[in-house]
């Protein structure tokens, strides 16, 4: 059953967005049409059967999380993959597996855009993210792609800063 009222965890949106990244690299959809046909009772009801991550549709703040995250890939989806490219050293970005592809889309999305997440979470999501639909071989890779992504952007990228009040 689905339950709209309980809160979805900042993780399992953040699965629920990497789903959607993954399916936009197959869609005729527009990234808000293929939003607002997947953030919906009856398609989280179709697949809860199969992916636990559905059993509960996300509240007002996950899914505006979702969407933000969804929207912002698809809109840097190139330079994301450069970046993928760029440190997955010895990779072609064809051989990366899609899924771990649209994991790393997620975390370097966040690391990039949502100061406001720390880095080290990210990272660690992704890695647990991947380990649930990837091997171990994928696993250590995605952990170095995006460890050396972090180490050798912030040098040269600092974090943004917000002034306290």
């Amino acid at each position: 059953m689905i339950k709209n009222r309980e809160p979805v965890l900042r993780n399992t949106a953040r699965e629920i967005a990497m789903h959607l990244c993954f399916e936009l690299s197959f869609t005729d959809l527009t990234c808000p049409e293929l939003l607002d046909e997947r953030l919906c009772t009856g398609r989280f009801q179709a697949l809860a059967p199969e992916y636990e991550v559905y059993g509960q549709l996300p509240g007002p703040e996950q899914t505006a999380y979702i969407r933000k995250l969804v929207t912002g890939i698809a809109s840097h989806g190139y330079e994301l993959d450069q970046y993928i490219e760029k440190y997955a050293v010895g990779w072609k970005f064809a051989r990366i597996p899609l899924v771990a592809a649209a994991i790393m889309r997620v975390a370097m999305y966040e690391i990039l855009y949502m100061p406001e997440i720390p880095n080290a979470a990210s990272i660690n999501e992704a890695v647990e993210l991947t380990r649930k639909y990837e091997s171990d071989d994928v696993v250590r890779f995605v952990n170095g792609v995006l460890g050396t992504f972090v180490r050798t952007e912030a040098e040269i990228t600092p974090p943004s800063t917000v002034p306290k009040a």
